[in-house]
């Protein structure tokens, strides 16, 4: 029953998928209307010239009971995927991949101009798009768009950070929204330290007397720390609160328990954000969150390192970024993770440190750089280590038989029917209850390929 509904959400989506293929032709043809009769007000003033999309556009809006504003977007849109990107139309109208994937693979490579590159860059983001989720696709594309950018990320990254800033829109109920725009590397560094003072601030609460310090004691990669779990041990799914809405305070508290804390992780975030930028601490969450310090994941090519090109530094969750951050990263970390890759398919073969320390999970955290679900992008800081054949049942602790889960999707391997193996390099094969098949690889795999023939050694 299950796989026949299944089996028909799929074409659906396939015809979803040509229709709107078709949408775009009609949208087009919308375009070209306006082009035929502007051409016929040569030598006439601006304005003049300007009414013929205004009509166009107020008689299709009228028509689909959306604004010109929507109308004139989707023109835009569709002009491009026609004339710029003809595969993508082509696998969209043949249901190959949906509307989502089409305007990812148009936003990485419209900055693309020759076409020559851009049809490369398109057969190999098609490739990925046919087996990766939208979300997953975009940083992925954005690496292959990269090998083919006419102006080097950094010049573009130079040029983008002056348009960093901070900004406040006001919103219904008397709420109001903060957004700021910097370099990925620290917005990411800062959401991964919201998070892990979070997740600190919860086990404290959740210990029911454990000072937030001394949670803070432990090491961030300390496997007995709030985010992380042992090896194969089964999380406990836990919820807020099985009270109806009816028992609830406005914030979301059960009434008559004024110590419970019920917040979500995400207001918990908000929350410490709030603290540290009017404050200058976590105040209200315990002073022993200052400790805390953001992660993030950058892979550098070491010719990027040694400042002989500035190309494939990526960082991960994000995608590429630009060789002069990353080597700035590189300079004031720690210790550097070396990876050994296959000459030929870009695999991960090994990871070995110059200051020795848990290699295997560093490997790991270098291959996967998130859950391994098909579709899920959770980073692997909250994911737990699985042995894909599990320990009990004789399944050996390397890299062939480990890989990263979300809590969500390692409950969903150990107390359901979905079964996962390991098909080597990295890539997963997972079977769902109804026997549909779903192959992960690796992002690494791609990002590592080497352009032209491999090393003789």
């Amino acid at each position: 029953m299950l796989r026949s509904l299944i089996d028909g959400l799929v074409r659906t989506e396939a015809q979803i998928g040509a229709l709107q293929a078709h949408q775009a032709m009609l949208y087009t043809a919308v375009t070209e209307v306006v082009e035929l009769q502007t051409s016929r007000l040569q030598g006439a003033a601006r304005r003049d010239r300007e009414m013929p999309l205004r009509e166009v556009t107020a008689e299709v809006a009228a028509a689909l009971r959306v604004t010109e504003r929507t109308v004139q977007r989707r023109m835009s849109d569709a002009a491009t995927l026609m004339m710029r990107f003809t595969r993508t139309l082509a696998a969209l109208a043949e249901g190959r991949i949906s509307r989502a994937h089409a305007s990812v693979i148009m936003d990485a490579g419209s900055a693309i101009d020759d076409d020559a590159d851009r049809a490369e860059f398109e057969l190999a983001a098609l490739d990925r798009a046919e087996i990766e989720s939208a979300g997953r696709l975009r940083s992925i594309v954005q690496a292959i768009a990269e090998k083919v950018q006419p102006v080097p990320l950094t010049e573009r990254h130079r040029a983008a950070r002056r348009l960093r800033g901070v900004f406040v829109r006001d919103l219904e109920d008397a709420m109001a929204e903060l957004v700021t725009v910097q370099p990925a590397v620290l917005v990411h560094g800062i959401f991964d330290r919201l998070t892990q003072m979070a997740r600190a601030d919860e086990a404290a609460r959740d210990a029911g007397g454990m000072s937030t310090s001394q949670v803070d004691e432990r090491r961030p990669d300390d496997p007995t720390s709030a985010d992380r779990m042992p090896v194969d041990r089964m999380p406990v799914d836990r919820t807020l609160d099985d009270r109806s809405p009816s028992d609830r305070t406005p914030d979301g508290n059960a009434l008559g328990d004024d110590t419970r804390d019920d917040r979500t992780l995400d207001q918990r975030r908000a929350d410490i954000l709030a603290d540290i930028l009017l404050a200058g601490a976590p105040v209200a969450a315990g002073e022993g969150l200052g400790s805390i310090r953001g992660r993030v994941q950058v892979t550098v090519p070491v010719l990027t390192l040694a400042g002989i090109h500035d190309g494939g530094a990526d960082l991960a969750g994000h995608g590429p970024i630009d060789g002069e951050t990353a080597r700035r990263l590189a300079g004031g970390a720690k210790g550097w993770d070396r990876i050994m890759i296959h000459p030929v398919s870009g695999a991960v073969l090994a990871v070995d440190r110059y200051r020795p320390s848990a290699d295997l999970e560093r490997a790991l955290r270098v291959r996967d750089e998130h859950c391994r679900f098909p579709g899920c992008r959770q980073p692997v800081s909250r994911c737990d280590v699985d042995h894909t054949h599990a320990a009990a049942d004789g399944g050996e602790t390397d890299i062939e038989n480990l890989a990263h889960l979300c809590r969500r999707h390692h409950t969903l391997k150990h107390a359901s029917a979905w079964r996962v193996r390991q098909l080597g390099g990295g890539t997963l094969e997972w079977t769902s209850p109804t026997g549909l098949t779903y192959i992960d690889i690796p992002t690494p795999t791609l990002r590592f390929v080497p352009d032209g023939d491999p090393p003789p050694f």
